[in-house]
């Protein structure tokens, strides 16, 4: 199938968060080293040419961190992210169904999320053409800022599982 039919899903893990004492975990900010590490996640979406068109993002405070700090390396060529209540606490089943009401007209999406959640649907989509490599890597360590770009030629509404290509898994470092 030609380029322009191909999906592109980018489902990425917040920065590194912090513990502080007596907040809840839906509240817990990002820790310094999480600052200064996620707007190389945007940088490398720009560097690799995968801007999304898209982002879902969990409303918990590190995943909305990380987005804002994605969103401004992504600039004017990035779009304005939803924040979706349901993806924080999901599981890969629900997080999958969110995805799949994703519009047609949407050609990268970006889902910011949290593990164990974002490993485990990418390793549920990965189809048997993916990277080998890539597949190995984010199924040992999906560590904070972890990113798997996977491609489909299917529609969103019809993701289930084995069906996305596995292309890429990075950790932005500085």
């Amino acid at each position: 199938m030609s380029d322009h039919h191909i999906k592109r899903l980018l489902l990425l893990r917040h920065a590194k968060a912090a513990f502080p004492f007596g907040v809840e975990d839906h509240s817990r900010p990002l820790g310094s080293s999480g600052d200064a590490a996620a707007p190389l996640a945007g940088r490398w979406m720009v560097e690799n040419d995968v801007v999304p068109d898209y982002i879902v993002c969990s409303d918990a405070l590190r995943t909305r961190s990380t987005c804002a700090w994605v969103s401004s390396e992504l600039g004017e060529a990035g779009p304005t992210p939803y924040i979706d209540s349901r993806v924080y606490g999901a599981g890969p089943a629900r997080l999958l169904s969110i995805i799949n009401e994703t519009p047609e007209t949407v050609r990268t999406l970006l889902v910011i999320g949290h593990l164990p959640t974002v490993q485990e649907l990418a390793m549920n989509l990965a189809s048997k053409e993916s990277d080998e490599s890539a597949v190995m890597d984010l199924a040992t360590e999906y560590p904070p800022l972890g990113l798997t770009l996977l491609e489909a030629t299917k529609p969103w509404a019809e993701l289930d599982g084995r069906d996305a290509r596995v292309t890429r898994f990075a950790v932005p470092r500085p």
